[in-house]
């Protein structure tokens, strides 16, 4: 019977030391999990730029929402992040939102208020298009929870070949109507409507121009807009109390117990000081006694 349940007890500790062991492993593998998955959510093949494609021109862009262990310290890591990969913060809107605030009297002329306010910040970067899937990846280490993310990347390659076509026709047509106005154009009505189409022509050729300019610029460059936010965060004050004083004036048993503390207080202050002067009343009782023992002889 002995050896039964020393078997027993054994059994029951390898099961126990199993168990835990299997709740920690499954705790590491969990976290494991989180921090790999954080880097899978917040990238795409979207943001990865092929060299090898040279017909396709994409406008990639990212949009992040995500909540932080800290905003203020997640907005630094950002924008050190968008400098060390070559790019540049266009916007940021750093703000504490106050969610509630409440006030409780603590004595006749002090109000402890407390303010519950929510910190975030919404930040619009611009990173070269190669380093897009990387500043992703790195921007990932600050994400405590991924609310959504989206990737997108707009082949522009038909509009940029399109604004390309209206800068050529416009610049044949302009040379052919230029021609037309220095050899034909001698009345000064017909050289005037002449001129206005031209100038029509001319501003066709350059918003084409423009917006090929501007295509290339959002190409080169991708954008990244993220909202981030913090867990909400409050902060307590003592105030002073600015309102009825005699709503909050104590009762009569408070007022009872404030003087029955307020006597002890008197009571163990004399005695204190009457101990620090216990030199003092030994001298006086020794003389005292001397002079009575002397006294008693004399008589």
């Amino acid at each position: 019977m002995p050896t039964k349940k020393i078997i027993l007890g054994f059994g029951i500790l390898i099961s126990l030391f199993a168990c835990g062991r299997s709740a920690e492993e499954k705790r590491m593998t969990n976290a494991s999990l989180t921090d790999s998955t954080s880097n899978a959510f917040i990238s795409s093949t979207a943001a990865v730029e092929n060299n090898k494609d040279s017909t396709h021109k994409f406008i990639r862009t990212a949009d992040l929402k995500f909540k932080v262990k800290s905003v203020i310290a997640s907005t630094y890591d950002i924008e050190a992040i968008t400098s060390r990969l070559g790019g540049f913060v266009t916007y940021t809107n750093l703000q504490s939102t106050v969610d509630n605030v409440s006030k409780t009297a603590i004595n006749a002329d002090s109000t402890l208020e407390t303010t519950y306010y929510t910190v975030s910040n919404s930040i619009t970067l611009r990173v070269p298009n190669t380093k897009l899937d990387t500043t992703l990846k790195e921007i990932s280490k600050n994400i405590d929870y991924l609310d959504y993310r989206i990737i997108k990347a707009d082949d522009v390659a038909l509009q940029l070949l399109s604004n390309n076509l209206t800068q050529k026709r416009s610049a044949k047509y302009e040379q052919r109507l230029a021609n037309a106005i220095d050899n034909r154009g001698k009345k000064l009505k017909e050289t005037t409507v002449a001129e206005d189409v031209l100038l029509n022509k001319q501003e066709q050729a350059d918003n084409a121009k423009v917006s090929n300019l501007s295509l290339n610029d959002q190409i080169n460059f991708s954008t990244i807009t993220l909202a981030i936010y913090q867990r909400q965060t409050l902060k307590r004050e003592l105030i002073s109390n600015d309102k009825n004083i005699e709503a909050y004036e104590p009762g009569f048993g408070s007022k009872m117990l404030d003087a029955l503390k307020y006597g002890w207080e008197i009571l163990a202050s004399f005695i204190i000081f009457m101990i620090k002067l216990w030199g003092l009343i030994l001298f006086g009782l020794i003389l005292y006694i001397l002079y009575r023992k002397f006294w008693n002889k004399n008589k």
